[in-house]
């Protein structure tokens, strides 16, 4: 029984996981002369929402806080992601942006640990090693083992309500800089060829 009821919500976590990763998103923003502060700002920006996500959906008490969890992370995953393709627009670097490094984007610092050999270090360049589509359905489940810690934490906390939303939301902020902060990690290395970029998306599919 026990067993059944962890699965479950892994099994949930994975499949919403690759679900966020599946399409990368149009950008709504271009390329700027400063990138690094309009993408300070945006993360921001992005990292407020978020927070205001978490937030408002961790305010109900009880049972019915627990069945915002996964709705809250899904939610937050999207802004994210946006957040995300928004980044690398701003420095010209979209066609770079693929499934792949999408998902090491918004899951590197939670899932360290089975994203590592994703991307490599190459002297100045980093190296995003392209996932094929099963690859990454693979990925996006051993991803939805790590994050399901981080939900048992979420349910248990909306058995307080006010603390619990503060909690939550305050996390959802640090939580949405770090994948910022892994964006412009990889935008620091020089940029590939769009027709690199062309390529990494042919070798995902």
């Amino acid at each position: 029984m026990h067993d059944d009821r962890v699965h479950e919500p892994t099994a949930e976590l994975g499949g919403a996981i690759e679900r966020v990763v599946a399409d990368v998103p149009a950008p709504r923003t271009h390329r700027v002369d400063d990138p690094d502060e309009a993408a300070e700002r945006l993360a921001r920006s992005a990292a407020k929402r978020a927070a205001l996500v978490a937030g408002s959906l961790a305010l109900p008490p009880g049972p019915l806080g627990v069945l915002t969890v996964l709705p809250d992370l899904y939610l937050i995953w999207q802004t994210q992601r946006q957040m995300v393709a928004d980044i690398f627009a701003l420095y010209g670097r979209s066609a770079e942006l693929t499934r792949t490094s999408m998902l090491y984007c918004l899951f590197r610092h939670a899932a360290s640990h089975v994203l590592r050999d994703v991307v490599v270090r190459s002297g100045q360049r980093f190296i995003v090693n392209q996932l094929s589509s099963r690859a990454l359905s693979s990925a996006a489940g051993k991803v939805g083992v790590a994050v399901s810690r981080r939900v048992i934490g979420r349910a248990a906390s909306r058995w307080i309500p006010v603390a619990g939303a503060a909690a939550v939301s305050a996390y959802a902020y640090w939580d949405t800089l770090q994948v910022a902060r892994t964006a412009r990690r990889l935008l620091d290395s020089p940029p590939q060829a769009s027709a690199g970029g062309n390529a990494a998306r042919a070798h995902e599919a």
